[in-house]
Order: C-alpha cells, then sequence, then structure tokens
C-alpha cells in the first residue's frame, strides 16, 4: 500500500513520550514519527494530534473532526488505555463510542490502523488490570474486523517484556520500545523498510537493595505525581498542544 497523507491520533503512545529530542515539539519524538519518516517521499505528509494524558472521548471529541477535514489517506489512533486505568470504566460504552469514531474516519475513505493495548500481566503495579485489558483488546480487534481497519496487536508483541523497551517511568516506551513500534506498525500495514531494533544497553545487575531503593525512588518520583494526576482531574498533557497539528513533509532527521 501507498500513501499521502497520514495522521496519527491518541496519547501518550502516539505523541511519542519516553522518546526524548529536544529539537522536535513536546520534546519528544516518538514511533509515529519514526514511521512517517520511512513514508516520507517527494508527495508525503504527515500530522500528528496527539496528546498525552487523553482519554478516549476526549481523542474523539479533539482530534477526529480536524483529522477528516485534512483528507487523510492513512491514520493511527490509539485511545482507551487511560480510560481503562481509571478506578471505574464502563468498557461497553467506551467501546460504542470508538466504534462511531473509527466508522466516520474509514467512511472518509481513509485506511485506519488500531492498537491493541499491552498485556499488564507481569507488571507488579497494573497486573490487577489484566482483566480489563484483555476485555478491551478484544472489543478493539471486534471494531477493525468490522470496520477493515489494520490492528498492531501489541498485546501479543513479547518483546516489550524486556523493561529496556519501557522509559524510566515503568508506563511509556523508551526510545527503543518506540522504534519497536514503528516496525510493527509498517509490519502490519506490509510496507518494505530498513527499520532494525535499536541496540539495547546491558541490563544492570541489582542487589535487593538497591532493587528495592530503585524501586521507592520510582514510586516517588512517577507513581506518586500520575495517582495525584488522577484524583485531582489534571493530565500533562493540560498545557500543550499537538505537535504536528497540519499536514507537512514528514520529519525524517
Amino acid at each position: 500500500m501507498t500513501f499521502h497523507r497520514f495522521i496519527a491520533l491518541g496519547d501518550s503512545f502516539t505523541e511519542g513520550v519516553g522518546d526524548p529530542d529536544e529539537t522536535r515539539p513536546n520534546r519528544v519524538r516518538g514511533w509515529a514519527d519514526r514511521a512517517a519518516a520511512v513514508l516520507a517521499d517527494d508527495d508525503f505528509t504527515y500530522a500528528n494530534l496527539a496528546i498525552r494524558g487523553r482519554k478516549l472521548v476526549q481523542i474523539v471529541g479533539e482530534q477526529i473532526d480536524p483529522a477528516i477535514e485534512m483528507m487523510p489517506d492513512l491514520v493511527s489512533i490509539y485511545a482507551g488505555a487511560n480510560d481503562v486505568l481509571r478506578p471505574r470504566v464502563d468498557i461497553d460504552r467506551l467501546i460504542e463510542a470508538y466504534d462511531v469514531a473509527i466508522g466516520r474516519l474509514t467512511a472518509s475513505g481513509a485506511h485506519v490502523v488500531m492498537f491493541t493495548a499491552y498485556d499488564p500481566g507481569g507488571s507488579p503495579v497494573f497486573g490487577a488490570l489484566r482483566g480489563r485489558f484483555a476485555i478491551y483488546n478484544e472489543l478493539v480487534r471486534e471494531v477493525a474486523e468490522k470496520h477493515g481497519a489494520t490492528v498492531v496487536d501489541f498485546w501479543r508483541l513479547d518483546d516489550y517484556r524486556d523493561d529496556r523497551l519501557w522509559d524510566i517511568d515503568r508506563m511509556h516506551m523508551s526510545a527503543a520500545g518506540h522504534q519497536r513500534m514503528a516496525i510493527a506498525f509498517l509490519d502490519a500495514l506490509g510496507i518494505a523498510h530498513a527499520l532494525v531494533p535499536l541496540e539495547l544497553a546491558e541490563r544492570p545487575v541489582l542487589s535487593a537493595k538497591e532493587r528495592r531503593a530503585a524501586n521507592l525512588e520510582w514510586a516517588r518520583a512517577h507513581a506518586a505525581p500520575w495517582v495525584k494526576r488522577r484524583l485531582t482531574g489534571a493530565s500533562s498533557g493540560d498545557s500543550l498542544d499537538p505537535r504536528w497539528p497540519v499536514l507537512a513533509p514528514a520529519p525524517v532527521s
């Protein structure tokens, strides 16, 4: 398949959080930028409307109409994980809204790529939500099948069991994780490319005491602020704008 107008929608996953780049808007790069650089040619443009912290209804309300107005032929969308992480969520109603949004995107003529969520089964923090995510993912697959969308099945990407594919906050992909996701995205579309996984640093060997200290530091620096935002209704993306709000040549450096 050949595409000329690619728009990426969603939350921190698609914005690129965890893949730092001081030269780019919001100081991140991400898998979508990496994939767009592969797709780039003289007739290719790219936009990225994703903003960290956005829940599914916000993504649908803020990003679907602007995307359709730009008449894309390829749209990626990842939405719903921030909802599933909340203490209470109605997954069926969530998927109903998602279904309507995907229907609108496909009716516009765009080919849509959707993502399942990662399997948190090995996580001591989020593992208790594994059943929720399994239900959400199966319903995402049903919506994708209904509308002829391509699915990148994050749930089944076992590479992400390696903690080096995750950022220090343990919630977002690292640069290596984003590179791996760009590869999965292009592979799912059947697009030939030369991307390869990034070389991983040696995994440090920690004593039990060092692991406890690292876990306490993670809880202080990352888990506690995340919980506080959930309790107060704040979002890490409240003051941010979309990184690439209009179609333009893809950044390739």
